[in-house]
């Protein structure tokens, strides 16, 4: 089949996510947490980083070769900036210096603030799109943060009696902000350093954090308290990545499983996800896959995040690969192997042009529902790209009825190659061996006006729409 009668027969598809809204308005509770903050946003150019890397006399040999993780001083933010800059891709590093959270803040600033965290992400997106009630975690909860929360009644948090309340409109006293720098770049920006010139080849961000609650995982009791005595049918999780093995960590991570499991004891139906974000301590890495993946029903991860975890799960050969060619075949053989390694009943991969789940008979949803799922977080995501923001219900499906991707469905049709699966690639579904793959090419946005919580909005979208 060529290219235009595939993308006709996909677009057809993608006819059932009006469907799939009115569906989410059926889902009683779902409850995200653990981080959630401020993200302080800032558009860098090239000209921008010609100048920083001239005033802190950054050389071309640190520039090509960064091995960095993390920043302990101004130069670590630039040339953290300038990894992903010139790779396209997203990394986010933590320090615990103060010191540099002064320096962002008198020397970066920011255009404009926003809902930061994945807690506080995915509960924004999963109230607009109509659950019942979403129960946000928030350690710190002050207006400025509450400020970011959607003015919605069906979203709420705890404020500091335990009271369950429109998230909006708590203040705690006392509370300190937590602010994260999200530096975005575009591709095609370059800039030139002593004659060598430095090219972005996708549109991505770096995030820059310093906050002392999420990076010592610092969880609400009121939270854990509400979840003890009372029914949810999702609970989104992430937060673990901020976290330092050389700052008690992963024992942060183990003080977390026992509350996990007495929330599962409670509501043994619950779906429980990880969200699995940029974790540069492998440490810390290796504790949220043995102690908190196996606690899951169903894990998200995207391509740098893929190589990441494989790196710690013994397969360095299979991750310098897709480090070279980050295909979705290649790709496939990665999350094939995580999701046997972590231990989920369904795993997600977001991709550039393509979503890929793999789920066992354990998860309690189809795989053509799962399908679904992906399809309406296409539409939600690529809306949110395009416009920015999603800040009212109208907002969500923007970009229902654009095409989907010639690059998606290029990956796609490489894939069921590969599988000798021709029906992943007609009817995006396929059963291999004791496991049930489907994929969708996405809808892809030229000029997004911004990629911040893109994965968190993919992943919480795919999961609930998927029911």
């Amino acid at each position: 089949m060529i290219l235009n009668e595939l993308k006709q027969k996909w677009n057809k598809k993608y006819q059932c996510v009006p469907m799939q809204f009115k569906k989410l308005k059926t889902i009683p509770a779902a409850a995200s947490g653990f981080n959630t903050n401020i993200d302080a946003v800032l558009k860098v150019d090239g000209k921008t980083l010609e100048k920083l890397i001239t005033q802190y006399h950054i050389s071309t040999a640190e520039l090509n070769d960064i091995r960095l993780s993390g920043f302990r001083r101004p130069e670590d933010v630039i040339l953290g900036i300038v990894k992903c800059f010139s790779k396209g891709i997203a990394e986010e590093w933590v320090s615990d210096d103060v010191g540099l959270y002064q320096w962002l803040s008198q020397n970066l600033g920011y255009h404009h603030l926003q809902m930061g965290g994945q807690g506080g992400i995915i509960a924004n997106v999963l109230a607009l799109l109509g659950v019942q009630k979403v129960i946000a975690h928030t350690n710190s909860h002050p207006a400025m943060q509450a400020q970011q929360f959607l003015d919605l009644d069906n979203l709420q948090a705890l404020d500091e009696h335990g009271a369950l309340k429109k998230a909006v409109e708590i203040a705690r006293a006392g509370d300190t902000p937590l602010i994260h720098w999200i530096i975005e770049f575009d591709k095609g920006d370059r800039f030139t350093a002593e004659r060598q010139e430095f090219v972005c080849p996708k549109s991505n961000r770096f995030i820059a954090t310093y906050d002392p609650m999420n990076m010592n995982l610092v969880i609400d009791e009121n939270f854990i308290s509400y979840l003890n005595n009372h029914k949810v049918a999702y609970l989104l999780l992430s937060g673990f990545h901020p976290l330092l093995s050389s700052n008690n960590g992963i024992e942060h991570i183990k003080k977390a499983v026992p509350i996990i499991k007495q929330w599962q004891q409670h509501n043994p139906e619950m779906i429980m996800h990880l969200e699995i974000a940029s974790t540069q301590d492998k440490a810390i890495r290796q504790a949220i896959v043995e102690h908190i993946a196996p606690l899951m029903t169903s894990a998200g991860l995207n391509e740098r995040e893929t190589i990441d975890l494989l790196e710690i799960c013994g397969k360095a050969d299979l991750a310098a690969l897709i480090e070279k060619e980050t295909t979705a075949c290649h790709l496939f053989d990665a999350i094939l192997y995580l999701k046997q390694k972590l231990g989920v009943a369904r795993l997600q991969l977001h991709m550039f042009g393509l979503y890929l789940t793999i789920q066992d008979e354990r998860y309690p949803f189809s795989a053509q529902k799962n399908l679904k799922g992906m399809m309406t977080a296409a539409v939600v995501s690529s809306s949110k790209a395009l416009n920015g923001a999603l800040q009212k219900y109208d907002d969500l499906m923007i970009t229902q009825g654009n095409g989907v991707s010639d690059v998606g469905l290029k990956e796609l049709s490489a894939l069921a190659e590969k599988l000798n699966k021709p029906e992943l690639l007609q009817d995006g579904v396929c059963k291999l061996g004791d496991v049930y793959v489907s994929a969708v090419p996405t809808i892809l946005v030229d000029k997004p006006k911004t990629l911040v919580g893109m994965g968190d909005t993919i992943s919480s979208v795919s999961l609930l729409a998927g029911c």
